[in-house]
């Protein structure tokens, strides 16, 4: 088997961290790996493969002779290295939201438009972690009926926030069983036993630049250029895995038992839909692995043409590391 040279960019984070082990656990044809990151994580090293290798200064020559760069850095990062990769050669893997409304940037979820990918001109765009999960969960409707809108309400975990969040909130916890008080850093506001419902600044009439990502993104995933999204996107104490609550409208009627079997037949869903045994998605179990669980499938009380379900994702994983693999998977296939 072919073997490639692959880069993380902002391997010390917590999805560069999550895409090392991702590579290693879908065995990823890795002949060369080049760890990445700012010049005051350099000389230190990432465990790959049992083997300890060594951090590199990410600079505009550190990405000659590499064939995939999987990017795990923020949007400003992204934007300054991606002129280098390209003129590189490489394929260039984004995780941050730089690119992703790009025209000429696909913008990939394995399980809905893996053709897409073929259109890259060296920039392929993760999209955001909760859109991720939402379309993998709707994909198999759209197919049965096309859907017209979305209102949705994310339960995002902590961990989403960066590897800070889960400390926070377990450091609030035990201050707050203490009787003391733990000021807040990572969060606007105390995490612990409450609910934040604001994730980004305000971006349009409102809402969130969180929430518009689902409706913009979702747009060009799905290809559904009029799809019309309310989202509402909440931080929950939580440490792992989001979960959406989604109502979609459809053009016209599916029923309860042809979604369902749509998506237990859909790649990357699991259905787990069960109210009488109390079986339905929940973050302690989509936590550490990749699949999208989907439950609660019911009628749209307010609309014929609409249904209501519930997903639960590894936000760290599926939402971020895995599908960017996934997507290098697709490059080199």
């Amino acid at each position: 088997m072919q073997q490639y040279t692959v880069a993380i960019l902002g391997v010390t984070g917590a999805v560069g961290q999550e895409m090392l082990n991702i590579l290693d656990e879908r065995n990823f044809p890795v002949g060369t790996l080049i760890p990445l990151a700012s010049a005051r994580s350099a000389g230190k090293t990432v465990t790959f493969q049992g083997k300890q290798v060594a951090i590199q200064e990410a600079t505009e020559s550190s990405f000659d002779g590499v064939d995939i760069v999987l990017g795990a850095a923020e949007n400003d990062i992204a934007q300054h290295f991606a002129p280098a990769i390209v003129r590189a050669g490489a394929v260039f893997v984004d995780n941050s939201s730089a690119f992703r409304l790009d025209p000429d940037v696909p913008l990939i979820v394995p399980e809905v438009n893996a053709q897409d990918v073929l259109t890259h001109k060296g920039i392929i765009a993760n999209p955001n972690c909760s859109t991720i999960i939402a379309v993998t969960a709707v994909n198999a409707l759209n197919s049965i009926a096309k859907i017209k809108t979305m209102t949705a309400s994310t339960y995002q975990a902590v961990s989403g926030a960066g590897a800070g969040g889960p400390i926070e909130l377990a450091a609030e916890i035990s201050s707050i069983e203490k009787g003391e008080v733990y000021p807040p850093e990572v969060f606007t506001h105390q995490i612990a036993y409450n609910l934040i419902p604001q994730i980004g600044g305000e971006q349009y009439a409102g809402y969130t630049s969180e929430e518009m990502k689902m409706q913009n993104e979702g747009r060009k995933i799905m290809h559904l250029p009029e799809l019309k999204v309310s989202c509402t996107c909440v931080r929950v104490p939580v440490v792992r895995s989001h979960s959406i609550s989604i109502t979609c409208t459809f053009d016209s009627p599916v029923s309860v038992a042809a979604a369902q079997a749509a998506i237990a037949n859909a790649p990357g869903c699991k259905l787990v839909d069960d109210l009488a045994h109390h079986e339905y998605p929940m973050p302690l179990d989509t936590s550490g692995q990749d699949t999208v669980y989907v439950g609660r499938i019911r009628p749209d009380l307010t609309n014929e043409n609409g249904l209501c379900l519930w997903c639960c994702g590894d936000q760290v994983r599926k939402g971020a590391a895995t599908n960017a693999v996934q997507i290098a998977e697709l490059v080199i296939a």
